[in-house]
């Protein structure tokens, strides 16, 4: 199987894509978007992650028109089982085995190829049993169309349970200095399964990147104005944090979003972070965390500063909450 960290010489941090279509208010113009996908190859990325919700297909299609060419030589990662609705126009949850068959056989025609190296789950559908979305799933590993299984935002119970039906390669959940939810069960099940582990949002949406002062400046459809943590009052709170976090960083000899992601690798070896962004000079800066180590006392210090008691605000609204499956701390 084609592994997330020992294949195309990959360097243990992937690109996550969404943000070039979707969810930061206006996406990136075509040809700039493809410019810095080319950047992101040609300075060393070689695992790509998408999804069928991006843009409601775009940013499969974007990927498939930039990276056709260098097929062979990347880790091309998408999801299913969450898609903008045909009919409906609005976010759908759906696990169903023919959905899922459907939704691969649509992200292989975007992507113009004829096998994705990692497919996950994109979210547990509270209709349809785990074991038959990943047997699902199973039948396309052995007709190629897919190498290998994966699922986001699930708990460490649906992880071993679809363990049960096939081997599950990856799962991907929200994991940062600020979001530590996959601490409680989720980290330590990935390490026993022999499952990688994939962080998302590992500079906790922009926030520990120094690129974010103030909520206002946000565009109107973006997703984090409708996160607690950015609420204006709680965002005013969390933005105090900052100060001794920068200091660190100065300290350490690095970027704010280095130390974030320097701190998710420190975290474990079977840790892949797939920080998401439109700047061809972040990625660079981004791919550059992989030559940074942090001392025991430097870990430690973050540790104290930032997690789940010290930051202000839930991950998600109520509204969004209710279609995740991963553990939560104990208020």
């Amino acid at each position: 199987m084609t592994t997330l960290k020992t294949e195309f010489n990959n360097p243990g941090i992937g690109l996550g894509c969404m943000n070039l279509s979707h969810a930061y208010g206006v996406p990136l113009p075509e040809d700039e978007a493809i410019k810095a996908l080319h950047a992101a190859f040609d300075m060393g990325y070689r695992h790509f992650d998408t999804a069928t919700l991006y843009g409601g297909g775009k940013n499969e299609l974007l990927l498939g028109k930039a990276l056709k060419t260098l097929r062979n030589d990347i880790f091309l990662a998408s999801k299913g089982g969450m898609q903008i609705g045909e009919q409906s126009g609005v976010k759908e949850i759906n696990g169903a085995p023919a959905t899922l068959r459907k939704q691969v056989e649509n992200s292989l025609r975007r992507l113009q190829v004829e096998h994705i190296d990692l497919y996950y789950l994109h979210r547990l559908d509270p209709n349809t049993a785990i074991e038959a979305s990943v047997g699902a799933l199973a039948e396309m590993v052995k007709e190629g169309k897919i190498g290998a299984i994966g699922l986001s935002e699930v708990s460490a119970d649906t992880l071993r349970k679809a363990h049960a039906v096939h081997p599950i390669a990856a799962l991907q959940t929200e994991y940062s200095l600020w979001s530590r939810n996959a601490e409680i069960a989720v980290l330590q099940a990935t390490k026993e399964l022999g499952t990688a582990f994939v962080a998302f949002s590992p500079v906790a949406r922009g926030f520990l990147a120094n690129g974010l002062q103030d909520v206002d400046s946000l565009e109107p459809k973006d997703i984090r104005r409708n996160m607690p943590r950015f609420y204006p009052e709680n965002f005013a709170a969390n933005l105090k944090l900052l100060e001794q976090y920068h200091q660190i960083a100065t300290t350490v000899g690095c970027t704010p979003a280095q130390l974030a992601l320097a701190w998710v690798c420190a975290q474990g070896d079977h840790i892949v972070p797939i920080p998401g962004t439109r700047s061809v000079a972040h990625m660079q800066e981004n791919l550059q965390t992989q030559d940074i180590t942090l001392s025991a006392d430097i870990i430690r210090q973050l540790n104290l500063l930032i997690n789940q008691t010290t930051v202000t605000g839930s991950r998600y609204s109520p509204a969004q909450q209710v279609e995740i499956d991963t553990e939560e701390f104990s208020s």
